[in-house]
């Protein structure tokens, strides 16, 4: 999947409910997990931690 031209994967694990979630900003590579039974909500928290990861690199830069 793709948000704001980052490359992300959520992916199903083994135990119900858990979402495994891996993005690359750069040469820093990200990933974790999160809970919920709905794959829309991981697919949206995930763009979240995108947009925060974003805003972060840019205050840094400015």
């Amino acid at each position: 999947m793709n948000h704001r031209g980052i490359e992300f994967t959520v992916a199903k694990t083994a135990d119900p409910g858990i979402w495994q979630w891996q993005f690359r900003i750069g040469e820093q590579i990200k990933s974790g997990k999160t809970e919920t039974k709905i794959d829309l909500l991981a697919i949206r928290r995930v763009q979240l931690r995108i947009d925060r990861e974003l805003r972060a690199i840019e205050r840094k830069t400015t």
